[in-house]
């Protein structure tokens, strides 16, 4: 006889509207895959009678979260955030009950002591959606790769800073229009800084490192810089090179300059090479490239956002988790034996342009590549510009691979030369050199 397994949804918004939609129409062909009748217990929402987008049948409506969760087989939580989410996982995990996530914060500052308890209560955590959308990197990592060796995770993981990058790319639009477009389009919040902070990219770099790396790491951990002060001068600057500027959330295993093994994870601004697969990747899509050992370069790329592919994850996690309900087994267990350590970013070796407004007078060039000299920064290549004001000319400066600290010092040592009117940006590259 088919069974039954209650689930219960907490939050109804465009992605949980969707998952119900879903679960209510493919019910069927759900069980089919799972071996069990999904059965809709309860949605947990704030108001009952908020509009929603699809119309929840009223009466699993509710308010009470912990009936709700204490009579269900299933839990997916959906309403983002820490509290109350946390508090609810916690207790779904408690009672034994299979939860699926999309909370990427969460995890990244909770997850140790949910795996804790999903181990010791003998239940599943599943959490595909939490990164990347539709694109199926979690299971990629957890599970596809798991008899290889990773070595580094780069990926385009915000869907909201990639559609502001690519309009300022493709338009010429500044910023604080292409941030406006996004709003108005939906993709950006009224409150975009968790985003364009880069923010929900360094938890979505912590998850990925820590499923790549078989190692804890946290959100705290991943050196981050948003998108907020990339300009149009950048933009233009970028093409005229042959780049593409995407906000990379970068994850890979390194070793720092006393000659220890670690993980190093930073999120920014970076110019990735029009010739890269990152640089086509467009409006609010999501791309993440993997270099393991055998398997060699894969790319993952699809929608990274939006109520219907992101309900889709969702419902892969639901039919394995129903199907390990009813047939036995489990989900990969957390994978930290490696327990490598966070190295310091000033470690991290990298190229870099910079673009610096400097005086327009016999020397200046002499005096800047001096600097870079004698903090031990190889430049690889120089552009000047003529700027018609003032007797000013702008210099753009490539360097070769070199050291994250050394950099910065010599950041520092320009903004207090003489020679230097402003440091006008500095943004890493992709690739080696």
């Amino acid at each position: 006889m088919e069974k039954t397994l209650n689930v219960a949804v907490l939050g109804a918004g465009t992605v949980g509207s969707q998952v119900i939609r879903l679960i209510e129409e493919k019910n069927g062909e759900l069980a089919a895959r799972s071996g069990a009748k999904l059965r809709i217990s309860a949605v947990v929402v704030r108001d009952v009678h908020a509009p929603r987008d699809y119309d929840v049948p009223r009466e699993v409506l509710t308010t009470d979260a912990e009936t709700a969760i204490d009579e269900a087989d299933i839990v997916i939580e959906l309403i983002g955030g820490i509290e109350p989410a946390f508090t609810f996982v916690k207790r779904a995990l408690s009672n034994g009950a299979t939860v699926v996530t999309g909370n990427k914060a969460l995890l990244a500052q909770h997850g140790p002591e949910l795996y804790e308890l999903t181990a010791t209560n003998d239940t599943d955590l599943y959490y595909e959606a939490a990164v990347a959308g539709a694109v199926p990197i979690v299971y990629g990592l957890r599970e596809s790769l798991a008899g290889d060796t990773v070595n580094r995770v780069v990926g385009i993981v915000n869907g909201t800073t990639n559609f502001i990058l690519d309009q300022m790319h493709t338009t010429g639009a500044s910023y604080e229009e292409a941030l406006k477009e996004a709003q108005d389009l939906g993709f950006a919040e009224a409150d975009p800084s968790a985003d364009v902070d880069g923010l929900d990219a360094a938890a979505k770099c912590a998850l990925m490192a820590s499923l790549a790396f078989h190692s804890r790491v946290a959100m705290d951990d991943v050196a981050v810089e948003g998108i907020t002060s990339i300009t149009s001068k950048d933009m233009e600057e970028a093409a005229r090179t042959g780049f593409a500027i995407k906000l990379l959330a970068v994850a890979e295993r390194r070793t720092d300059d006393a000659g220890t093994d670690g993980i190093g994870v930073r999120v920014h601004p970076t110019l990735v090479p029009l010739t890269h697969p990152l640089a086509t990747v467009s409006g609010a899509f999501n791309a993440v490239v993997l270099e393991c050992e055998s398997a060699g370069r894969l790319m993952f790329y699809g929608q990274g956002a939006g109520g219907a592919p992101t309900a889709s994850a969702v419902l892969g996690d639901v039919v394995a988790g129903a199907s390990h309900r009813v047939h036995g087994g489990h989900a990969p267990r957390e994978s930290r034996y490696a327990q490598l350590p966070i190295l310091d970013p000033g470690t991290a070796r990298t190229r870099y342009q910079m673009r610096l407004r400097v005086e327009d007078r016999a020397g200046v060039l002499s005096e800047v590549s001096g600097i870079f000299a004698r903090h031990g920064v190889s430049i690889l290549a120089v552009t000047q510009h003529q700027i018609d004001r003032h007797r000013e000319a702008e210099i753009v400066l490539s360097t070769h691979t070199t050291r994250e600290a050394d950099l910065e010092a010599v950041a520092d040592a320009l903004g207090k030369s003489n020679a230097v009117l402003s440091v006008e940006s500095v943004l890493r590259v992709e690739g080696d050199g």
